[in-house]
Formats: C-alpha cells, structure tokens, sequence
C-alpha cells in the first residue's frame, strides 16, 4: 500500500521568506504559457494576423489578473456562497485557500476579451490562440495539489496497485490518487491533443471549443475518482459540484465547434 509521502508545503527557505510548492506551480504555469504561446505566435498564420511577443507578454498580465480573481470569485461563489456572505472580510484572502477552476476560466475569458477589445481583434483569435497553452498550466496546478496532500480521491480499493493513503484525510483509507489523474487527464493528454489540433489552421473558434469539450470530458470522468468537497457531498444524480460545473463546458465547446466548422463550409 502507498502513502503520500507529506511533502513539506515550504519548498525554499530564504530568510524570512517562505516559497511554497503551490507558487513554484504556479510560476511553472506562467512560464510555460510565455514559452509555448512564444511558438504559437510565430507560426505563420497567426503572425500575418499581426501577433507579436510582446502580445504575449500583455497577454500574460491580462491573464494572471483573470486566474486569480476569478479563481477566487469563483470558489466563493460556486462552493461556499454562504459561508463568505457572513465572512466577507475573507473574500479575497487567497493565502487561507480556496481557488476554483471554473472561476478561474471565467476570469480568463474575460480578461481575454478586454485584451481583444484593446486590440481590436474578435475574441475567438485570442482564445484560439491560447487554448493550446492552458493544459500545461493544469498539469502543474494539479502537481502541487497531490506535493500538498489536497483533493484526495475516492476510497479505492486495496488491491489496486497505485491506491495511496493521504493522512492529510484523517483515515487511513486506501485512495485514488486523483490528482495524478487530473495530472495525466487534463494535463498532458489534453495538451497532446491540443498542441496536435493547433499545428495548422483551423475554423476560428474551433481550438476553444475543442478545449471546452476536451477539459469538460476530462474534468467530468476525474470527478468520479475524486472525493468531494465534504461541504457539499454530491449533488443530483450522484454527479459532483465540478461534474455540474463541466457539463455547460461540454454542451458549449460542441457547439462552438459546429458552429465553426459550418460558418467555414458557408
């Protein structure tokens, strides 16, 4: 039987200054966004369309804003409304925990339209162009979600090879490790797949929608290995919070590939 190891959540001791595992996440997510859309904008037909690095480089603070806020947001809406309606004072206390994705790709889509409107360009080419990049920063985020011992999975059982206690449970339940699934899931097979589809032109909004469906299908099939929040249980249908939150991404990203393709045949 594995068990989580416990990694220390301080990955570098400087003096006073304390650098955690989930900020060497996310540094790792922004750089990897700056090196891989560096490469999308150099491709031939995003750079007749006028992208630049330095696109990227704006692109990237417009996009920081959008994760955190709305990463934020998002979680105190989406999971516990309640509890920060009588605590507002810890609304934006992001150190105490607490992010959500779904939050998170709202802020994203909304700083990419205002970058849109500041460049004068339709949304869909901004989207388009970073959909490709997003998975990467996924799989990093859910690294250091399985480094801190948090959203554990499911009780699983013994026999299963890779079943892993997490103490950080407070039992000693033999668990998937689900946040390797989302790893593997989100992460990196939907980056193959991405990267694959954005090697040559496409309809536009066909990559956003393909990455709509792709993390929604994803984040939908992890849930089922994930233990859920314990705030809230499951949900109708024994689906989870997140499977609720995914279902809209999916019905959306099919049809913005419909409407793609069939606005390109017109």
């Amino acid at each position: 039987m594995l068990v989580h190891p416990r990694f220390d959540a301080v990955a570098l001791q400087l003096g006073p200054v304390a650098i955690h595992w989930y900020g060497l996440m996310y540094l790792t997510a922004f750089g990897l966004f700056l090196w891989l859309a560096g490469r999308q904008v150099a491709r031939p037909w995003n750079a007749q369309m006028g992208w630049t690095r330095r696109d990227v480089d704006d692109l990237l603070f417009f996009g920081v804003l959008g994760v955190v806020l709305g990463g934020r947001l998002g979680y105190v809406l989406f999971y516990k409304p309640d509890y920060y309606l009588q605590h507002l004072g810890e609304v934006l206390a992001v150190w105490k925990g607490g992010m959500s994705f779904h939050g998170g790709l709202l802020g994203v889509i909304l700083a990419m339209a205002l970058f849109a409107r500041r460049k004068g360009w339709s949304f869909f080419t901004v989207a388009d162009l970073v959909a490709p990049c997003v998975p990467t920063g996924l799989a990093a985020g859910r690294l250091g979600n399985f480094i801190n011992g948090e959203l554990w999975g499911r009780a699983a059982d013994p026999s299963l090879p890779w079943a892993m206690i997490f103490p950080q449970s407070g039992s000693n339940l033999p668990r998937h490790p689900s946040q390797i699934y989302q790893f593997l899931g989100e992460g990196l097979l939907l980056f193959v797949v991405m990267w694959w589809f954005a090697r040559k032109p496409r309809p536009l909004g066909a990559v956003s929608g393909l990455f709509l469906t792709g993390y929604g299908v994803a984040r939908f099939v992890a849930e089922y290995f994930r233990e859920p929040d314990d705030f809230l249980g499951l949900r109708a249908l024994g689906w989870s919070q997140g499977q609720w939150l995914s279902l809209p991404m999916i019905v959306i990203g099919i049809a913005m590939m419909v409407w793609a393709y069939r606005r390109q045949s017109r």
